[in-house]
């Protein structure tokens, strides 16, 4: 037969923590709707800080959807890599393609890019200015002069090099006008 051990109360025990409990039931009697009160406003702020926490997390959860659109299973490293590798490819096409700009520039500037024509009777007795000037100059006003002196009975060509806007042979008055029409179109550096 199983045996009670009695426990002894002692009275100081009883009594110092009984008047404390006696007096916080009071005090929570007496202040009822004032900690109803306070209990429904934390309620009613821990709601809203639960709603905020909900909406925040929708936006989250929105732009990382919308940072992992067309992944396809991939990690984000995996992604950025690809990126970067791309980046890289692109880099690497410009620099070919500034080459390429830069020799066809080069070209282009030693390349006639401009012209001047000067058309003039060169004799009294014939007629429809039929002999002519022609200055063809690069970028820098290099190049040539061709001038043709038609005559009723022959026809003479002649062409001489132009450097830098100049000839070191003698230039006729038509062929010093075909140049400096070719030279406004272009600056001598």
């Amino acid at each position: 037969m199983p045996r009670f051990v009695e426990i002894k109360k002692t009275k100081r025990f009883i009594g110092g923590c009984g008047r404390k409990m006696d007096s916080i039931i009071t005090l929570v009697k007496t202040n009822n709707h004032v900690l109803s009160l306070t209990a429904l406003i934390m309620s009613v702020i821990t709601l809203f800080i639960l709603m905020l926490n909900f909406w925040r997390t929708g936006r989250l959860i929105k732009r990382y959807q919308k940072l992992m659109q067309g992944v396809e299973g991939r990690n984000l490293e995996q992604m950025l890599n690809a990126h970067m590798e791309s980046v890289n490819r692109f880099f690497a096409k410009t620099e070919e393609v500034e080459s390429e700009y830069k020799a066809i520039r080069k070209m282009a500037e030693n390349s006639i890019q401009n012209v001047g024509v000067v058309r003039f009777n060169a004799f009294d007795d014939t007629g429809s200015d039929l002999s002519f000037a022609v200055a063809l100059l690069d970028y820098y006003g290099d190049g040539a002069v061709i001038s043709s002196i038609y005559g009723r009975s022959e026809s003479r060509t002649y062409a001489k090099p132009v450097n830098r806007g100049e000839s070191v042979y003698h230039l006729s008055a038509e062929e010093e006008e075909a140049i400096r029409k070719a030279l406004r179109r272009t600056v001598i550096n």
